[in-house]
């Protein structure tokens, strides 16, 4: 039998530790969103002690898993004398703090190769027509290269928001209590996995279903050239009905 009273209260209980895994992927996203933009500025770079050092990042943080990343980051920093003197400690002091810096650190790398493939994808054709009307860098950055962009890297980075809401989850391996860590204290107390994790997966499910459809409406509304439009094609005339002249 359903125990319906059992996963009611354990899905009221996860629902109270949703504003922790909220603010770990709104966090994590916008300063991986803003870390990115700097490190594709160099990696877009025609000098290599530019390019090269964020060639390097993307390797290093698309190249080992996220967990070593945050384990690093969590145990190892808090190691060195100067971290703990530093302005850092103040957010590497507590778990939430490492928790969002390592996934904003991870995020930023994948997110920076989605921009830049959004970059490569803008026409010439289209730059060079905005520097003959007289556009400057700034002009034709803001109204060519950046809307291109945009819209042809929004596929990919709603995949990459749906693989961030799902690594908060890590962030339970640091004591930070969102919604995976509530659901593993409720299963220490309970020892009924099954029913806990049905629970906390629902969760998950419904928040990546608003990601991609929240994704979804706005490359709708930057790309309105490529929606239906209705035909114009001259209505065929009655049988029987006499010709125009």
């Amino acid at each position: 039998m359903i125990d319906f009273a059992f996963l009611s209260d354990t899905l009221l209980k996860l629902l109270a530790a949703l504003p922790t895994t909220l603010g770990l992927f709104f966090a994590s996203l916008t300063l991986g969103l803003l870390l990115s933009l700097g490190i594709v500025a160099l990696r877009v770079s025609r000098w290599p002690l530019l390019s090269y050092p964020a060639r390097f990042y993307i390797m290093l943080f698309r190249g080992t898993p996220l967990l070593i990343q945050m384990f690093l980051i969590y145990y190892g920093l808090g190691q060195f004398p100067w971290v703990r003197d530093s302005v850092l400690w103040v957010v590497l002091k507590s778990p939430y703090g490492c928790a969002v810096v390592s996934l904003a650190l991870c995020t930023a790398g994948y997110t920076a190769e989605i921009i830049r493939g959004g970059l490569q994808s803008v026409p010439y054709g289209q730059i060079e027509a905005g520097q003959a009307i007289g556009m400057g860098r700034f002009t034709l950055l803001w109204r060519v290269i950046a809307p291109v962009t945009l819209r042809q890297a929004l596929p990919a980075y709603s995949t990459e928001a749906v693989l961030l809401v799902k690594s908060t989850a890590l962030a339970s391996l640091v004591t930070v209590w969102d919604v995976t860590g509530v659901a593993q204290q409720i299963i220490q107390r309970t020892y009924r996995t099954m029913e806990v994790f049905i629970c906390a997966a629902l969760i998950y499910l419904v928040l990546n279903y608003l990601v991609v459809r929240a994704v979804g409406w706005l490359e709708h509304r930057l790309t309105p050239h490529l929606r239906e439009r209705p035909s114009t094609e001259p209505a065929k005339p009655v049988a029987g009905a006499p010709s125009q002249p």
